[in-house]
């Protein structure tokens, strides 16, 4: 049954074990971002709990966050399966979307605050990576808007800087994003793009936000929860919202201005580049009676953010090489280490020498912001164990024959390694990059594994505990 909102999925993860009540006030300005580091530095992926911290230093809600990405398994219940189900829901929902409905009003309208009553401070926005951030940030928004020509609405997440009671800054990583395309149509009539933020949803509104998908995305987040998304309208524009949603802010970017932006310590493991970008002027805030407001943790992998990116990425790619173009794919991933952007893994049927080829370059076209490196494998080869991805590198690959590269594309977002750091965000966009291609599949016939039989260690698993070592 679907959760009906972010309460009810807190609930759950409560009945599970897996979330952590911090009762200590903290401080947002570093105390947060430290001990969620702590957390998943700490505390293997099968224990670890998502937080919720209950008294924030100058706030009255509270913040949680982890409840996403804690791990692959708090990412399945986030979609009320289990993880080896991850990818079938996921491309099920995509090919059998349920559209939302509109409703009158929804809790997400308890409090309705316009004009001078506008007071963004009011968050408890935490400053994530301390002395370089300039600002703190919203870091986990479902930012939606329309296209102005077709209508078709787009929802993504992008980093929002707080510049003020009733203004932000809005980042988006490349031009590829469908928002970017949408403050373009508008600028060129010289007209503002309405937007609206969602802040705290049921799960797989903001889990589709992340995934890059193709299609309405609150469509696919109504066929995630198996039920349609009720929506309700914006109090100053014409955007719908989640109606049972903890928070929405509503705004515009208004045309032609730009302001300087970041940085912001991004999934790299890097602080991610500063310079001149959108703004959004908020003209109204409304909200649940006592707000739960929700935070991705995102900086260096292992994260929140990486986790969601990859796992949503991955199941999107998998549909487009395996369903879409009919490949025989096995599996991919986006190894966490890359940030869930940067090194991918795709495993197949070698049915034809050229296939690992075919399947790099439909990944790199899928979305040129990701796979910078793109690793091949045969389909025996798990490429959720970076072991045994690393293991068939090292002993499957002629680097003369075997690597392919891939020059002058876009780059990977938000990649340091594109230019200098002194380098603005606008024009780091625009500079060309390379991308790597390796075939680890098998050319030709190997000798046995050296490795005992799997008989052997089925019987030796069998009697296990005979052996005293646990």
């Amino acid at each position: 049954m679907a959760y009906k909102d972010l309460r009810d999925y807190l609930a759950a993860l409560e009945i599970r074990g897996k979330l952590h009540h911090v009762k200590k006030e903290v401080d947002p300005d570093w105390e947060v971002a430290a001990v969620i580091r702590r957390i998943f530095q700490r505390i293997p992926p099968a224990r670890r709990p998502a937080v919720m911290f209950e008294h924030i230093k100058g706030h009255r809600m509270p913040l949680v966050a982890g409840i996403l990405g804690a791990s692959p398994e708090v990412y399945a219940l986030a979609l009320e399966t289990t993880v080896d189900q991850i990818a079938d829901k996921w491309a099920h929902a995509q090919t059998h979307p349920i559209p939302p409905v509109r409703v009158g009003t929804g809790p997400v309208k308890d409090v309705i605050l316009t004009g001078d009553r506008i007071d963004a401070t009011a968050l408890p926005l935490c400053r994530w990576t301390r002395d370089q951030d300039p600002a703190p940030y919203v870091t986990g928004p479902c930012v939606i808007s329309n296209d102005p020509e077709t209508g078709e609405r787009n929802m993504g997440t992008y980093r929002l800087m707080l510049k003020g009671p009733r203004r932000f800054g809005l980042f988006l990583s490349t031009t590829w994003r469908d928002m970017y395309a949408h403050i373009m149509k508008n600028e060129q009539q010289g007209k503002p793009t309405p937007c609206a933020v969602v802040i705290g949803c049921d799960p797989p509104v903001p889990l589709t936000s992340v995934a890059r998908i193709r299609g309405d995305e609150l469509g696919v987040a109504g066929a995630l929860r198996g039920a349609p998304l009720e929506v309700v309208r914006c109090e100053t524009n014409d955007l719908e919202v989640p109606a049972h949603a903890e928070i929405v802010i509503e705004g515009y970017v208004p045309a032609g201005v730009r302001e300087h932006e970041g940085p912001f310590g991004e999934y790299t493991g890097y602080m991610g580049s500063s310079g001149p970008s959108f703004v959004i002027e908020v003209t109204a805030i409304t909200h649940r009676t006592n707000p739960i407001y929700q935070a991705f943790f995102s900086q260096m992998p292992p994260s929140e953010s990486s986790c969601i990116r990859g796992t949503g990425r991955d199941v999107a790619l998998l549909k487009h090489l395996k369903r879409d173009l009919r490949l025989p794919v096995r599996d991919v991933h986006l190894l966490e280490a890359g940030g869930g952007a940067a090194f991918l893994a795709i495993s197949l049927r070698r049915e034809h020498p050229a296939l690992p080829q075919r399947a790099m370059w439909a990944a790199w076209a899928f979305d040129p912001s990701f796979s910078k490196w793109v690793v091949v494998v045969d389909e025996d080869i798990d490429v959720r164990d970076y072991f045994q991805v690393l293991w068939a590198m090292s002993w499957h690959v002629q680097p003369e024959r075997d690597l392919y590269v891939n020059r002058g594309t876009a780059g990977v977002a938000l990649d340091p390694s594109v230019a200098e750091e002194d380098v603005n965000q606008l024009e780091r966009k625009t500079v060309l990059s390379s991308k790597v291609g390796v075939d680890a599949t098998r050319k030709h016939t190997f000798p046995a594994r050296s490795v005992p039989p799997q008989e052997d260690l089925d019987r030796v698993d069998a009697q296990w505990a005979d052996y005293g070592l646990e």
